[in-house]
């Protein structure tokens, strides 16, 4: 027989030893560099930072994943799920940094080199948590592709990028206005920056002309930025201010002058319509500043403290400073208002610091080239957004875009392999260390501090995970990748770039038949499907404050790996964020104990067949493509609807629909296969006693209804494979004796409709029975029938129905209690009659009636049924509706209103049949 289950089902005693043997086994690893032997199916793991823990939105993400590789890989593709995880520059020295805090210590007391000792120690320790926990929970990623993106083959990679970049022109260096992170003391770009609506306040600071003849007050929200005023601009439209154009200001607690000049950008309706320009501090200054050729003065440094020697200000903090200014300016006589003032704080997304407008020496992409291939391959339809509504957020943002700075101020990270010769300060951009200047001849070339922005290397993933860029069979087979699944967060940070650089340098390479990529091979992916949001039970976002974060090993540890899969995929439909509720959780823990418990039944039927002396061989029932003629009616009906749900799970799972895809196998194998057929089958399953030297009776129907169990029940666990992997390749493997026909049920076929046969005649007539069945439970509710108490059923009804009850007693009396049925010429009344489709009956049962309880009943039946009548009545005699309406509806709505008023005659009959009160 097969392996014998436990008892109970028990997650923690199945899930490890299964995660263990997938990766032992490399069960899911795909060779390097082989040829194509089909088409692949080829999806990237959106990086995870080494500092990262498991979170729900991980769980999600991995969850749709981890479904769509292993239903590929079921449905004959060769599936390629690469794993790995993100240096994270900022985040990871945020780490290490606090750290070193703790020890008293910090990285500029170490130097650079102990400092990157001391992230790779860290990251040893502590990087790769989340991939760790992946392995835990099955991930059925080929482990075998597992990068880090700073391993040294990523690192050359990422280095011949950029000094491609540089030699096509395309990346520069130069002075601009960037988002200082003053804690970090590294530039971010603007998608790490968070803007936070709060009130503040505006200041109002007179400024005195040069001349003595008067003054003009100016607006600002950042008085201490004054010390680095250079101008004041006026629109040269605002009349106030005519006569003032041209003059000079003594700049209030410094000894400079500065004038007033006119340009557009000053508001003559905002603040007082003068505006102060500090060209090193504000990125509008910074272009007023262009425009007027006005000087560029820096004075705050790295950790935003004021930083001009001999000022009674310099080493102060931003916001002492601001403070200081106020007061010295308004004792003498120079602050003239301060008034409140709703502002947008951009504060770092990384450390929470805010942002400071500096003028800083950075590297730049020329993004509009690789913007515009980028732009053209999502129009022509190349890559394409699920849901579609993120086409247009990408649109609009690549048609906005801005040059990406791409150098930052940290140690841990891919250096820029850029050289400056300290001789004669000449730039040299090279794949590999010059040992001399090519200028001066100077032997002693320092390289670029800096770091590249983590973006740039993960935006390259996509090729050079496939070992770009050298050629190889990888590259060829593998890209583009099929599918991209990631959250809306990293749209634009990570999303774009790779389309981006993906079309840049792709594009014109060789395709396998020798052909040049054009722009449709060139994409990193064919197509993104964006997932929503993980939501606590209440639909609130997640966040620490909330307190409402829902741990996801914990509850893994609690509920199961599968349950919490299935939760999370039963609710997952694009565009539609998910509820996370323990309680529903708590209910696909029990939808895993009914598929254990379904096993134990099967598993019981198949040891008596074999006592009985039936010879079956486990791998022979798991096919069917026609059914005998013999085959039992509720047998070819459930494999009728196992055909119908293959199909279903497979439009489902096209369409990224995993909650469709989830409860389409829920509701089969709980409310058909559980609740139905194994009770019906029961009815078949009649194993003699074997006796001793006679010959075993071999009943054909009951072989073909143990086949048929068997074979809906594996083909059930196939289905429900990518869903709840760990289960499924308990039971399976057990149901196969320890020697199944694969290593695992992962690498099986996955159901398909042609391989089941359909039967509309079987599926209608189950319907039918199923209706009955139900109709007469309920009426046995109704009358306070005891649950074991056989009770007979006068039926009436057109000849189908009555044939389908006559050839199916055993079917009525197993399952809902009836001793005998009684076919009538006249539909029954009375109060215990009740109609369905096509039918009347009556379950015949001695009990006194509670008549004024019955006579109730019966009267709100008929109020109900009398506005359906109305209802009908109005739409059919409405000439203009029945003459525009199509034939059908209004045929629909005829037959409607006469089985409306067959039951209204019905229930109007059995009222008046009441005994008087």
């Amino acid at each position: 027989m097969p392996n014998e289950l436990p008892k109970a089902y028990d997650p923690a005693a199945i899930e490890q030893k299964w995660a263990d043997f997938w990766v032992t086994e490399k069960l899911f690893n795909t060779p390097a560099n082989a040829e194509a032997t089909g088409k692949p199916f080829v999806m990237l793991l959106p990086p995870p930072n080494v500092t990262g823990r498991l979170h729900m939105g991980h769980m999600l993400n991995q969850t749709e994943m981890d479904i769509l590789a292993r239903w590929h890989r079921m449905r004959g593709e060769e599936s390629v799920w690469i794993p790995g995880t993100d240096h994270a520059g900022i985040a990871t020295q945020m780490m290490v940094e606090k750290q070193l805090k703790s020890e008293g210590t910090d990285r500029k007391q170490l130097g650079r080199e102990v400092f990157l000792s001391r992230v790779w120690d860290w990251k040893a320790q502590y990087g790769g948590a989340i991939t760790g926990q992946m392995r835990r929970l099955g991930a059925s990623v080929d482990w075998g592709r597992e990068y880090f993106t700073m391993d040294e083959n990523l690192s050359s990679a990422v280095t011949e990028a950029f000094v491609r970049l540089y030699e096509q022109g395309l990346i520069y260096r130069g002075s601009y206005i960037v988002n200082w992170d003053p804690v970090q003391q590294t530039a971010v770009s603007d998608l790490e920056v968070e803007h936070k609506e709060t009130v503040g306040k505006i200041y109002h600071l007179r400024y005195p002309f040069a001349d003595g003849t008067g003054s003009i007050v100016i607006a600002t929200t950042r008085p201490e930025t004054m010390l680095g005023d250079v101008a004041v601009v006026v629109n040269p439209t605002d009349e106030r201010y005519t006569s003032f154009v041209g003059k000079t200001v003594k700049l209030p607690l410094t000894d400079r002058e500065i004038p007033i000049l006119a340009d557009d950008w000053a508001k003559p309706e905002f603040g007082t319509g003068a505006v102060k320009v500090t060209p090193a501090h504000d990125p509008n200054d910074y272009e007023i500043g262009k425009r007027h050729k006005l000087a560029n003065l820096v004075i705050m440094d790295e950790t935003a403290h004021i930083d001009l020697q001999g000022s009674p200000y310099h080493g102060m903090d931003r916001y002492t400073a601001r403070e200081k200014i106020l007061a010295d300016l308004d004792a003498l006589g120079l602050l003239v208002d301060i008034k409140d003032h709703t502002l947008a704080i951009a504060t770092s997304q990384r450390s929470g610091a805010v942002i400071e407008p500096r003028l800083s020496m950075q590297w730049f992409l020329k993004i509009q080239p690789l913007a515009d291939k980028a732009i053209a391959a999502v129009k022509e339809g190349h890559v394409k957004f699920t849901p579609p509504m993120y086409e247009k957020t990408y649109m609009n943002w690549m048609e906005n875009i801005h040059d990406w700075c791409i150098s930052r101020q940290l140690w841990w990270g891919h250096r820029i392999p850029a050289y400056y010769c300290p001789q004669c300060e000449t730039t040299c951009v090279s794949r590999t260390r010059p040992e001399r200047c090519g200028s001066c001849d100077h032997a002693e070339m320092q390289q670029e501090t800096d770091v590249l922005d983590t973006w740039f290397s993960s935006g390259l993933l996509p090729f050079t995970v496939f070992g770009w860029p050298e050629p190889s069979v990888d590259t060829s087979k593998f890209y583009p990748t099929d599918l991209l699944v990631t959250g809306f967060d990293i749209l634009f940070f990570w999303v774009a770039r790779m389309i981006m650089l993906g079309t840049h340098f792709m594009l014109d390479l060789p395709m396998p038949d020798g052909s040049k990529r054009g722009l449709k091979d060139a994409v990193p992916f064919r197509e993104v499907y964006i997932h929503a949001l993980v939501r606590d039970a209440d639909r609130q976002k997640m966040s620490k404050t909330k307190g409402n974060v829902v741990d996801p090993i914990e509850i893994i540890e609690r509920f199961g790996t599968d349950a919490v899969r299935f939760t999370l995929a039963s609710q997952a439909s694009p565009g539609t964020d998910i509820a996370f509720s323990e309680a529903r959780t708590e209910g696909y823990r029990a939808f895993a104990n009914k598929i254990w418990n379904a096993a134990r039944f099967l598993f019981m039927q198949v040891e008596r067949a074999k006592l009985s002396g039936y010879k079956m061989k486990m791998g022979a029932a798991m096919t069917v493509s026609a059914l005998p003629e013999i085959t039992p009616i509720e047998t070819r009906w459930i494999f009728a609807r196992l055909r119908a749900v293959c199909a279903e799970v497979d439009r489902a799972l096209t369409d990224y629909r995993f909650d469709e895809a989830a409860n389409a196998v829920y509701q089969f194998f709980w409310g058909e296969f559980c609740d139905w057929y194994l009770e019906l089958v029961k009815l078949r399953l009649d194993f003699p006693e074997p006796v001793e030297g006679e010959e075993p009776i071999q009943n054909p129907e009951t072989a073909i209804s143990l086949a048929g169990l068997v074979g809906v029940f594996e083909a059930s666990l196939r289905l429900l494979s990518p869903f709840m992997p760990f289960l499924t390749e308990e039971i399976w493997n057990s149901l196969y004796e320890g020697a199944p026909p694969a290593k695992s049920i992962a690498l099986t076929r996955f159901p398909q409709a042609a391989d089941y046969p359909a039967d509309d005649t079987a599926v209608a007539a189950i319907d039918t029975l199923q209706e009955l069945i139900v109709t007469i439970r309920g009426l046995r509710k109704e009358l306070g029938i005891p649950e074991k108490e056989a009770a007979p059923v006068v039926l009436h009804g057109d000849n189908r129905i009555l044939a389908l009850a006559d050839a199916n007693r055993d079917m009525l009396a197993r399952l809902a209690r009836v001793s005998d049925v009684e076919f009538a010429s006249e539909a029954p009344g009375g109060a215990n009659a009740r109609s369905g489709s096509g039918y009347d009956l009556t379950v015949t049962y001695e009990r006194q009636i509670d008549v004024p309880a019955e006579r109730e009943r019966l009267t709100k039946e008929i109020a109900k049924l009398t506005k359906g009548l109305e209802a009908a009545g109005r739409q059919l005699g409405n000439e203009g509706f029945v003459a525009k309406a199509p034939a059908a509806v209004v045929e629909g709505l005829r037959k409607q209103q006469a089985e409306t008023q067959s039951l209204y005659d019905k229930a109007k009959a059995a009222l008046e049949a009441l005994p008087p009160e």
